[in-house]
């Protein structure tokens, strides 16, 4: 029989196998220890003799140390003990099992178990191990294995910690008394079934008077009514959670609660200026920006969203305003166009609220301000300006050049009102059709219009202050070109028809149309008749069919072959215009042969033979005979061309300035027929009557000449330009035009006065040209040749 335990008393427990002896820990005693033990002989006293029952030797029990043994020495924790140990030290104990010669240890022969390691019950709390009883000198089992527990008892040495913390929270400023913020929870490692360990109480050592923390729950509320977010917004509080239930001696643990207060909407927008000065230029462009204006609030967040409105001023229709979302200001912009010279300023009354409002604390508002803003406008140097913007003009296209169709005006809208100078963009006239005058603004024609051509003429004239030449105004002219009757009616295609040589009088042949350019205000309507030299052919007839058509028709019968094959019938074809325009064209009608169905067999001619036939050497004479006179024709050609060599220009040379080559000697000024220099003098005395030379033609020639007499004597000096500058635009034969001076007047600005020696005076003696060199370096080369300076002659 075993026993275990320890010898306080000799008090001795029987078991089923084993009687064990436990010294308890803290006036424990074996009945408290494992629940009822029942002695062996007891039992045995209490049966029958007739029942027998297996003998146990070992004793199902518990053994208790406590935790965090601090000693020197092992801890000694209980004894194994078998009835059937006499002390001799025979029987050998071993211990097996959780821990194990690691944490415990046994005396195999006393049966002393004890602890060699310190023991933490939040570690572990138990230990199970298998005790045995073995014969020493032989090894065989005396007892049989049993299990048995060792228990770790707590003791309070941990403290309480706040798992999650430090925490994080929020609640809305003014907020009432008691709100609830945030609960914390600490936990204790200690055993909550012994003692008061794990019984933990929560206090606040820092953030009162404005938190509270209930001592069971941990909830944390709000203690003081008003907090103010814009007064103070963060908050530490300290919580302290302490054991043993917060009595003196427990441990204790701490967390940090960082508690901010969320905005509400309890503070109104406040302009800190009630009246704000701005300035604008006046050519500041739609939508740009004025000035901006503040309306300060102490709240944040949608709270602090700001909206801005103009409700009162003269210059509301002006501006308008906006709210930037980032920064809530107020954008003033310009709205509509401004004018200096119209008004010089305007005043705005400007409106800042919260659209997002607390019913609750609408009695702290009104949640609106207003401020006054003066907005001075700025004159600045402004581009010319046209009245109206845009022209519209129509004009006949058989204006003759140099017309006036529009008259552009600009002014300047400064109160300096400069001096305009106009022109047209050459982009939006690329074929140079007008032209503008510099100073009236005159639109005029410079070059014949054909609306079958350009019906359509857009462009723009450009305004120019003399003073600031980079102040140009723009305005866009639509020209229309009005149809005249210039184009006469024609064939659309060539007509060919024929006719069978069995056809009768009357008969239908062809039917044809006409087009016609021009587009009159009423219609097109053509008239068809025979042309006048064929008015009497006594073959073909033309009906008029009054639709725009006509009828070709036979006048007779029995046409042949062989007698003519084709006819050639002129028509008449004229249009209702004003004047009206005629053309002929010609229908080319072949004689062919045909069935009785009227279905062409053949257009050919029988052929004709001639009676006498040509022999070959008859055709090759003829043939050499051709041949002869061609390479007369074209040796003729070649000297007619070689002789007139010396009147014209060399390829290979270029004309500069204004040289002109002739093959003979000039006659001086005596000589007036060389060259017609009065055209240059005065384009008015170049007549068709003026003597000219027979001999020979000069290279160049005055523009005059080939300007019409309706233009040479029109009283607009820039119709006779326009005029002259077309009509060298089409000359193909005229020299480059950048070397061509042509004069119309003489020149009255010049210090040299008049150049021309046409009017000079006619006496014989020495002239002198001292007076050259005061004319300045543009006249030093004259002065050089005719000056009175001696010298050595020049060597050329």
């Amino acid at each position: 029989m075993w026993t275990s335990g320890r010898m306080s008393n000799a008090k001795r427990w029987l078991g089923l196998g084993m009687s064990l002896y436990l010294w308890g820990l803290m006036d424990l005693t074996f009945a408290t220890l494992s629940g009822t033990l029942t002695a062996r002989g007891q039992l045995e006293a209490d049966k029958p003799q007739s029942h027998q029952r297996t003998r146990r030797s070992w004793v199902w029990n518990q053994f208790f140390v406590l935790e965090e043994y601090t000693g020197t020495d092992p801890l000694y924790v209980g004894k194994l003990h078998s009835d059937m140990d006499r002390g001799d030290g025979s029987i050998k104990y071993i211990l097996s099992g959780e821990g194990a010669g690691i944490v415990f240890t046994i005396d195999d022969t006393t049966g002393d178990i004890h602890a060699i390691q310190r023991l933490d019950r939040e570690e572990r709390a138990q230990y199970t191990l298998r005790a045995q009883a073995l014969d020493r000198r032989t090894g065989r089992p005396m007892e049989p294995e049993s299990e048995f527990i060792i228990k770790i008892q707590d003791i309070n040495d941990n403290e309480p910690k706040f798992l999650d913390g430090p925490y994080v929270a929020a609640v809305p400023e003014m907020s009432p008394v008691g709100t609830s913020v945030i609960q914390v929870a600490a936990t204790d490692a200690d055993d909550p079934t012994y003692g008061n360990s794990a019984r933990v109480v929560y206090s606040i050592l820092q953030g009162q008077p404005y938190f509270s923390v209930d001592s069971k729950t941990g909830v944390i509320r709000t203690a003081l009514m008003n907090m103010d977010r814009e007064a103070k917004e963060y908050y530490e509080v300290i919580i302290q959670a302490k054991d043993m239930g917060g009595q003196l001696g427990g441990l204790a643990g701490t967390t940090t609660v960082n508690i901010t207060l969320s905005d509400v909407n309890d503070n109104p927008p406040r302009f800190p200026q009630k009246h704000y000065q701005m300035s604008v230029l006046e050519s500041a462009p739609i939508s740009s920006t004025v000035g901006r204006v503040f309306a300060k609030d102490l709240d944040e967040g949608i709270n602090a969203e700001m909206k801005y409105t103009i409700v009162d001023g003269d210059g509301a229709d002006s501006f308008d305003i906006h709210t930037d979302p980032n920064f809530q200001v107020g954008i003033i912009t310009v709205k509509k166009p401004l004018s200096f010279e119209s008004k010089k300023s305007y005043t705005l009354k400007v409106e800042g609220s919260n659209p997002h409002l607390e019913m609750r604390f609408l009695n702290l508002g009104p949640f609106q301000d207003t401020t006054t803003v003066h907005i001075s406008v700025e004159d600045v140097d402004e581009p010319p300006v046209f009245e109206p913007g845009f022209y519209f003009v129509e004009v006949p296209e058989d204006v003759a050049i140099g017309t006036t169709i529009q008259i552009i005006a600009a002014k300047d809208p400064d109160v300096t009102n400069n001096s305009i100078r106009y022109s047209i963009d050459r982009n939006s006239d690329p074929g140079r059709f007008f032209y503008v005058d510099i100073t009236t603004g005159a639109l005029m024609t410079a070059r014949p219009l054909d609306r079958e051509e350009f019906s359509w003429h857009n462009m723009t004239v450009l305004a120019m202050e003399m003073n600031n030449p980079s102040q140009v105004g723009s305005v866009p002219v639509t020209i229309k070109v009005l149809d005249v009757n210039d184009n006469a009616p024609e064939f659309p295609r060539f007509y060919e028809a024929f006719v069978c040589e069995n056809a009768k009088a009357g008969q239908l042949i062809q039917t044809v149309s006409a087009i016609d350019q021009d587009e009159p205000r009423h219609g097109q309507h053509f008239y068809y008749s025979l042309a006048p030299e064929a008015a009497n052919n006594p073959n073909f007839t033309v009906r008029d069919n009054q639709d725009n058509t006509a009828r070709i028709l036979t006048r007779r019968s029995g046409f042949r072959q062989q007698e003519q094959s084709i006819f050639y019938l002129p028509i008449l074809i004229a249009d209702n215009g004003q004047p009206a325009l005629s053309s002929t064209g010609t229908l080319t009608v072949q004689v062919c042969s045909c069935d009785d169905m009227g279905h062409v067999m053949s257009c050919s001619p029988e052929a004709y033979m001639l009676p006498v036939s040509l022999s070959r050497g008859a055709l090759i004479a003829i043939l050499a005979c051709i041949f002869i006179l061609l390479v007369l024709v074209l040796l003729i050609l070649s000297m007619r061309r070689h002789r007139k060599q010396p009147y014209i220009i060399d390829d290979d040379e270029n004309i500069h300035e204004n040289i002109v080559r002739y093959d003979d000697e000039g006659g001086g000024e005596e000589d007036t027929e060389a060259f017609d220099i009065a055209a240059m003098w005065n384009p008015r005395e170049a007549q068709a009557g003026a003597k000219t030379r027979q001999d020979m033609l000069p290279e160049i020639e005055s523009l005059s000449r080939y300007v019409p007499q309706t233009c040479a004597v029109s009283s607009t000096v820039h119709s006779y330009v326009l005029a002259k500058l077309y009509e060298a635009d089409m000359d193909l034969w005229a020299p480059p035009f950048d070397s061509l001076q042509t004069y119309m007047f003489e020149g009255d600005g010049s210090v040299a006065g008049s150049l021309s020696s046409l009017q000079s005076a006619a006496s014989d003696s020495e002239q002198s040209f001292d007076f050259l060199t005061d004319w300045g370096p543009r006249f030093r080369k004259l002065a050089e040749l005719y000056g009175a300076a001696e010298g050595p002659p020049p060597l050329w």
